[in-house]
């Protein structure tokens, strides 16, 4: 007799308390195919859900509480910091070059085989500019680790509500409201894409194995997938 069940997964996601990781997490509890999410964290999150446990690690490192037990498949990297943030390029690069290549990782040791990572639009590891090249190194150094599936997502600016109010994404907010018409061909990449629709789109993605090896969605791509699968939320 052959089951009718759907088939359901265990997600590991750290930087679930920024923009795109809240959305994330929040869409991870509430999917009918997630029945476990496990957050990487260094404090305790805000948040409390039967499908929720928490990994508290000051270096981010899984073998401080992942159970030998729980298999693991689907991860989600949505860490990241800017040059305010962090106070000088090379703690930039601690962040978003270094210790997302280590979680990295650590979730392929704990058992990960897809992964999904939070970059940016533009990222190159021979980018004029540090902090892209800094995504652009990462993206490069996961692609090489051997994982199954890994997608990149690579937003420009982002809607949604910060903590940290970013003057720049504002600013091209604010601009968007009339000049997003005159954005052509690239350029459209630059128009806002809301957290929570890129959150929607790495779910989505980690659930299709459809996708190559390695995938990398910039903002036009993303606005595709969730008109093709209607999972804008």
């Amino acid at each position: 007799m052959v089951s009718s069940a759907k088939p359901t997964h265990c997600v590991m996601i750290a930087g679930a308390s920024g923009l795109v990781g809240s959305h994330t997490l929040d869409q991870l509890l509430r999917h009918a195919a997630i029945d476990q999410v496990i957050a990487l964290t260094r404090f305790p999150l805000k948040v409390q859900h039967d499908k929720l446990s928490e990994v508290i690690s000051p270096v981010l490192d899984t073998k401080d509480g992942v159970k030998a037990a729980i298999t693991i498949q689907l991860g989600i990297i949505a860490l990241g910091t800017t040059l305010k943030q962090a106070g000088s390029k090379s703690a930039l690069e601690l962040v978003d070059y270094t210790l997302v290549c280590q979680v990295a990782q650590r979730m392929k040791e704990a058992g990960v085989t897809r992964l999904a990572v939070v970059s940016s639009y533009g990222a190159s590891p021979n980018s004029m500019s540090h902090y892209l090249r800094c995504k652009g190194r990462a993206e490069q150094t996961i692609s090489q680790m051997g994982f199954e599936q890994v997608i990149f997502v690579r937003p420009g600016p982002l809607l949604g509500k910060r903590k940290e109010i970013r003057a720049s994404e504002l600013w091209l907010q604010r601009f968007m409201t009339f000049g997003r018409y005159l954005m052509l061909g690239e350029l459209k990449n630059f128009i806002p894409i809301s957290a929570k629709d890129v959150a929607a789109v790495m779910i989505d993605g980690l659930l299709n194995d459809q996708h190559a090896p390695v995938t990398c969605l910039n903002s036009q791509a993303m606005c595709r997938v969730l008109t093709k699968t209607d999972k804008s939320l």
